[in-house]
């Protein structure tokens, strides 16, 4: 973990590739995008992946995630990449560039913490230097991004803390490692900050401290989208699993519970399970369960002969709409 800092878009920088972290095309579309970084975030979490280099991975990836998934913040980007993306000596935005897509002084407080000098300088420095003026004497705030998983938004969750803040003793400065136990609390959203009060920079003269904020990012889960409060999971039915009905279990955020398929059942229907979901400060969402009909890759002679027979006697026409008088 990092303390803040306030990078000048004047000053060379090194270019983040975002495109490149994600292992994405540059015209890739936002489903690729998004499947990439769930990939790439479960792989180096470093609640699973425990390799040095891991955790600064997982920085990145979540970086180039936040600029990439917003169409405006996507485009400032792209402009930015067509402009000088491939310089070796270092990045400078061109000339009286700044960002023009509403990401001035308000994404500056959203983001002035666990991001790059890149990403500080090109979406977050609208305002930080005036914002660096009236904190001389209180002590500089600092914020981190702090994994969570979906099964831990469940209750109650203590998680420790690690990051490093600047200190000014006898005039001279060094930076000093800190480490807190802090609780999570229960119905956590992405994107939602946590303030620890004094936890930041120490003030001067006698002035207060600085505040810790806690950037909650929830990690992508291999099974469940979310939607809100709600979450997605896709359920993979046999033909005649959905032809005949069946009982199957399907994976929840707390365990496996059982699910009635309902004879001919379709292909995208959605099956409610109450209060499954993600837990919220009062409540609680519900699980959708998409279900989705899926067809052996692979079959022998005599299960085709089966299939043959099949499309013979049921005299099915699945595209009869199509040919109805409009």
């Amino acid at each position: 973990m990092v303390f803040s800092s306030f990078p000048f878009l004047d000053i060379p920088m090194e270019f983040k590739d975002y495109y490149a972290l994600l292992g994405v095309e540059p015209d890739a579309d936002n489903k690729t995008i998004k499947t990439a970084y769930r990939k790439l975030a479960r792989k180096y979490h470093p609640d699973v992946n425990p390799d040095s280099g891991a955790e600064d991975k997982f920085k990145e990836v979540a970086e180039a995630y936040e600029v990439l998934k917003d169409a405006g913040r996507r485009a400032e980007y792209d402009e930015l990449f067509r402009y000088g993306g491939s310089r070796d000596n270092g990045f400078e935005a061109p000339p009286d560039w700044r960002s023009s897509a509403g990401f001035g002084s308000a994404t500056a407080e959203q983001f002035d913490g666990d991001f790059s000098d890149f990403f500080t300088s090109m979406f977050g420095a609208g305002g930080s230097h005036f914002h660096q003026q009236q904190s001389v004497l209180r002590g500089q705030d600092a914020e981190i991004e702090m994994p969570v998983f979906l099964e831990e938004t469940l209750t109650d969750i203590p998680k420790l803390v690690e990051y490093v803040i600047p200190m000014v003793e006898n005039g001279q400065r060094y930076d000093r490692k800190k480490s807190l136990k802090v609780k999570i609390p229960m119905g956590v959203t992405d994107g939602e900050r946590i303030r620890l009060k004094g936890q930041g920079g120490a003030g001067q003269g006698g002035s207060p401290s600085g505040d810790l904020y806690l950037h909650i990012r929830l990690v992508p889960h291999p099974l469940f989208d979310v939607e809100g409060h709600n979450l997605v999971v896709t359920v993979p039915l046999a033909p005649w699993e959905a032809a005949l009905g069946t009982k199957i279990a399907i994976p929840t955020l707390a365990g496996a519970i059982n699910l009635t398929i309902a004879p001919n059942s379709q292909s995208g229907r959605k099956l409610r399970i109450k209060g499954k979901g993600l837990r919220s400060k009062s409540s609680c969402g519900d699980l959708y369960a998409l279900l989705k009909v899926v067809v052996p890759a692979t079959s022998n002679d005599d299960v085709k002969d089966l299939w043959k027979a099949l499309s013979e006697k049921a005299s099915f026409d699945p595209r009869a709409e199509w040919s109805k008088p409009s």
